[in-house]
């Protein structure tokens, strides 16, 4: 196994670059679109997203050449000369495939732009994609001193059913105007797995010719329905369902560990053999969390509810080879809480990953 470091949009720097290889990782995530609240951008890692105020969600596209293949290419050779390659470009931008996820007018026209998303990231030589099949995105979090010595981590407490304002997905707005004209509309489960499957159809075939794996992230929080709006995939069993319906292999799982410990009524350790036994995850994202959706709370990765040694073993035994990265993570109290943090998360990773490398039973 490989250990890899997650870079936003704004991250995307030499500095940056070295911090990840100082801590070890050999392979990046990169996300191509930063998600910002009243202008500024996010801090650094997934516990930024904003709560509540739409007025100042991020606004869509405005990252769109980044997905160039010239783009793709530049950026593939800078981080190579940190000894980084990239795994996997994580997160479609919302300008680029909103109707899509809602069923609407453009989304043939969308989906013919995600193809050449794919063709561009498979011709850098990046295998993967990770994405996130919802309409609403994260949702419902807040903010506290919930971890270990009162570090200040995120959880959820209760369900937001502030509904999506039109002209949003993914709490980023695609069209300001639209949002004068109420809320986004209402969408079914059934809703959501048909354009699922449409959009399969035809994006897997291409993702395959031009040898890119597309990895499904499961819904956080993983809930039914949170702002007025179906979930996707909010247990362990709707994983399965995805896989069964495209054996395709560009139909992979973004399997984070953190997001599927969240959901109730499931042994995690079960969960992860069962996937893994199936040769079907692209890349893992770890983190640790106590108690489960819609009350809980992310933790140290070396605390909370989960045994991350016995989940890497798991992997292991199953012969997965792929990429790890640390997910979010409680900020250390210190003059920089989050690289503190995260590279906190990133040597115990590397422990547990040299721990289970060959040779080491």
């Amino acid at each position: 196994m490989k250990l890899g470091f997650g870079f936003y949009h704004h991250m995307l720097t030499r500095d940056n670059f070295a911090f990840a290889a100082q801590c070890g990782a050999t392979h990046a995530v990169v996300h191509l679109v930063d998600y910002t609240h009243g202008g500024a951008p996010a801090v650094g890692d997934r516990d930024e997203q904003p709560i509540g105020d739409d007025s100042g969600w991020g606004v869509a596209g405005s990252t769109l050449n980044d997905w160039t293949e010239s783009s793709l290419h530049r950026l593939v050779a800078e981080m190579a000369t940190y000894g980084i390659a990239i795994e996997a470009i994580e997160n479609f931008d919302p300008a680029d495939w909103h109707d899509v996820l809602l069923g609407g007018p453009r989304r043939d026209e969308q989906i013919e732009t995600i193809k050449d998303r794919i063709r561009a990231v498979g011709q850098a030589g990046i295998p993967q994609i990770g994405y996130n099949f919802s309409l609403t995105g994260v949702a419902s979090r807040t903010t506290g001193a919930f971890a270990r010595g009162g570090a200040v981590s995120v959880g959820m407490t209760e369900i937001d059913t502030t509904p999506v304002p039109a002209g949003m997905v993914w709490n980023m707005w695609y069209d300001r105007t639209a949002g004068t004209g109420g809320r986004q509309p209402t969408s079914t489960v059934s809703d959501l797995w048909d354009r699922w499957r449409y959009f399969a159809d035809e994006v897997f075939p291409v993702a395959e010719a031009n040898g890119v794996a597309l990895a499904a992230h499961p819904d956080d929080p993983p809930v039914e329905e949170v702002r007025g709006q179906p979930k996707f995939i909010w247990r362990p069993d709707h994983y399965q369902r995805l896989i069964d319906y495209a054996p395709s292999t560009a139909n992979r799982l973004e399997f984070c560990v953190g997001t599927l410990a969240e959901m109730p009524d499931h042994d995690i350790y079960e969960t992860v053999e069962r996937y893994a036994g199936q040769h079907r995850i692209g890349y893992v994202h770890l983190r640790n969390v106590a108690g489960t959706a819609p009350h809980y709370t992310e933790q140290f990765i070396d605390d909370g509810d989960v045994d991350m040694r016995r989940v890497v073993s798991i992997l292991k035994s199953h012969g997965f080879d792929g990429v790890v990265i640390a997910d979010h993570t409680p900020r250390l109290e210190c003059a920089a809480p989050w690289h503190a943090g995260i590279a906190y998360a990133m040597g115990y990773i590397r422990a547990l990953l040299q721990d289970a490398a060959p040779g080491n039973e």
